[in-house]
């Protein structure tokens, strides 16, 4: 198994999009409310002290730094297999992503929305379904009034899984977090 190299840096701000699973066990809902205090509040204080460690997330912890995800909001879309279309739970929580956008607090934000796959199929294949979800979640909210120019769509495939086996469900998925200027 590959250790992953992470790249710490406090102050950074980044956020992925609601976890999803086609049969979940437990489904989450979010409310615009929470999106808007989440990324709201989300500018970075630049009088705090940053630190860096590259390395394995046990050997940033070893080394003193707290690994922990510039976020506490985990944004993820989930797709079934070989799948662009999007799961009722996943509409509900886009329905109050897009109501959140519309918000003054969060006019002036954009936002990555990032496509990826697991590793059945073929790289040229899952790099083209990864885009065809991330633009299907742009589709979505931009049919809910959200202004495309402030949704940027990128495919990954299966370069970028979530978890160690490739070929989990888990890596089928639409992360959206917010650009940084």
């Amino acid at each position: 198994m590959r250790k992953q190299a992470i790249v710490i840096v406090s102050a950074a701000f980044a956020a992925g999009f609601w976890a999803f699973s086609p049969l979940p066990a437990q489904s989450q809902s979010y409310k615009a409310d929470d999106i808007i205090k989440h990324f709201g509040a989300g500018k970075p204080n630049l009088g705090v002290s940053r630190g860096l460690c590259v390395g394995t997330e046990a050997e940033c912890n070893k080394a003193g730094h707290v690994v922990k995800p510039a976020s506490a909001f985990d944004l993820v879309v989930r797709f079934k297999y070989n799948s662009d279309v999007l799961e009722p739970d996943a509409k509900s929580n886009l329905d109050e992503f897009a109501k959140a956008l519309k918000d003054p607090q969060l006019a002036a934000s954009s936002f990555l929305v990032e496509g990826h796959t697991d590793a059945r199929g073929s790289a040229d294949y899952n790099l083209n379904l990864s885009q065809r979800r991330a633009k299907a979640v742009v589709s979505y909210l931009s049919e809910r009034g959200v202004d495309t120019a402030k949704l940027v769509p990128r495919g990954y495939g299966q370069s970028k899984p979530i978890v160690s086996d490739p070929f989990s469900g888990d890596n089928r998925r639409v992360e959206t977090r917010i650009q940084a200027e």
